[in-house]
């Protein structure tokens, strides 16, 4: 699936989503990766979402998001309630959804220039 494209030069945004992996910019990406659009960890050892804690997602809160976007595969996959409280507790949102919805949300954030982060888990 490709994605359209809306936003300011530079940013990372994911371009392509497909069974070899996710496409951000030229990279492809076909592991657990964090994106900003000015940040993309293209590693992140993470591969279940029900295993989140504040301390696994330390990269991507360095990035001192006001929006943090969890995609968690081709299914949504909710972490821990207490998860969301500590996160709110931050000032930081959280929004759990599928890889495919996750990447829309996060382009369309990052293309209103919003504090948006992306942890993508992928298998």
């Amino acid at each position: 699936m490709r994605l359209t494209l809306d936003s300011r030069p530079g940013a990372n945004l994911v371009t392509r989503i497909g069974p070899a992996g996710i496409q951000v910019g030229e990279d492809v990406l076909d592991a657990s990766f964090i994106i900003s659009p000015g940040e993309l960890l293209r590693r992140w050892a993470v591969s279940d979402a029900a295993t989140l804690d504040l301390a696994a997602l330390a990269p991507a809160l360095a990035l001192e998001p006001e929006i943090l976007v969890l995609g968690t595969g081709a299914r949504i996959q909710f972490p821990a309630r207490a998860l969301f409280a500590e996160l709110a507790a931050k000032g930081i949102g959280l929004e759990v959804m599928d890889t495919a919805a996750a990447c829309r949300t996060y382009n369309v954030l990052a293309g209103e220039e919003r504090a948006v982060v992306a942890a993508i888990i992928l298998p």
